[in-house]
């Protein structure tokens, strides 16, 4: 592929979303395109660099295997890059980063949110003051309860810091066991004695339909499993089924196969399933937070220092602890 080169103003791409990333220290030091889904392609070879802020597009996938030099760099303003990473940029010299570890505290802290809620059946709550009706019920205490977080990156460690401070035993899995982690070889034996079970693990071709119908049927009839990673993770199917069928005791997903969740999906009404619309890191300040982080990158970058962040691209996420 015929590179570009290092131009006196080097040129960024940004394929927007609203609000637009606020880049005011960048002013004068960098040409700025923008492009959406239609214009991306076109755009491409004139680009250094490459900041996907709408990480809710396929617009790069699509246009990456096109014709024309590439952005030596290409950043997305989120943690997952599946919706980024077509095999023609995975097998490219360009370098790849994402916004790890902006998303870890919103997201525990929505994981928290939910499993409280849970517990203490607010759902149930809110129905019945919509119906007028007073209904006092037990509720179940958290403290006590035994939680599984699949995904040792910065948010399932995250969630795991935040369940413990409720008093939650909690144990992390990841891709290879170490110290304070469990590997892939211990899950279905965690799983069998969690009243949470949480997914937060990346979409690999390791993760996709992680949670199927045998591992729904290896969960306690109690449990209750939380989706704030991404949606190829669960088998929707079979998440469906296990509700209706009482495996386990209730659900959240935040995310999903397709998104927007549409308005015909049986998700919307499925008995114990509580639907959320990819919310769990929107927190308020997160575009400032995102826009400063992908600033600061840009000067590492244009000082030739080694960027933070860098994800492999053969395995899909930024190696780490």
């Amino acid at each position: 592929m015929r590179r570009h080169r290092m131009a006196a103003v080097p040129t960024l791409l940004v394929l927007d979303a609203e609000p637009l990333p606020r880049l005011g220290r960048l002013t004068g030091r960098v040409r700025v395109l923008h492009a959406d889904g239609s214009t991306l392609g076109a755009l491409l070879p004139r680009a250094d660099v490459l900041l996907v802020w709408d990480t809710s597009s396929d617009a790069v996938r699509a246009a990456w295997p096109g014709t024309g030099p590439r952005p030596r760099w290409v950043h997305t303003a989120g943690a997952d890059v599946d919706r980024v990473l077509s095999p023609e940029l995975a097998a490219s010299d360009t370098v790849l980063t994402n916004a790890r570890g902006v998303f870890a505290e919103p997201v525990a802290e929505y994981v928290a949110a939910l499993v409280l809620a849970m517990a203490k059946d607010l759902p149930g709550t809110w129905t019945a003051q919509t119906r007028r009706e007073w209904r006092p019920r037990e509720s179940r205490r958290v403290a006590g309860t035994r939680a599984v977080v699949v995904g040792s990156g910065p948010v399932g460690r995250a969630i795991t810091r935040t369940l413990k401070a409720l008093g939650v035993t909690t144990a992390l899995v990841g891709r290879v066991p170490r110290t304070g982690i469990h590997g892939p070889d211990d899950l279905d034996r965690l799983l069998a004695r969690a009243d949470w079970v949480v997914a937060a693990a990346p979409l690999t071709e390791l993760t996709r339909g992680l949670f199927d119908t045998r591992r729904f049927g290896v969960m306690q009839p109690s449990a209750r499993f939380l989706n704030v990673g991404r949606g190829g993770l669960v088998v929707e199917e079979a998440l469906v089924r296990a509700l209706r069928s009482r495996w386990i005791a209730g659900a959240a997903l935040d995310v999903f196969g397709a998104e927007p969740l549409p308005p015909e999906s049986p998700l919307w009404q499925v008995p114990g399933l509580l639907v959320s619309p990819h919310m769990s890191g929107a927190a308020v300040g997160r575009h400032d937070e995102l826009g400063a982080q992908f600033v600061e990158q840009f000067e590492r970058w244009a000082a030739g220092r080694p960027l933070r962040n860098v994800v492999d691209k053969a395995r899909g996420y930024v190696p780490g602890r």
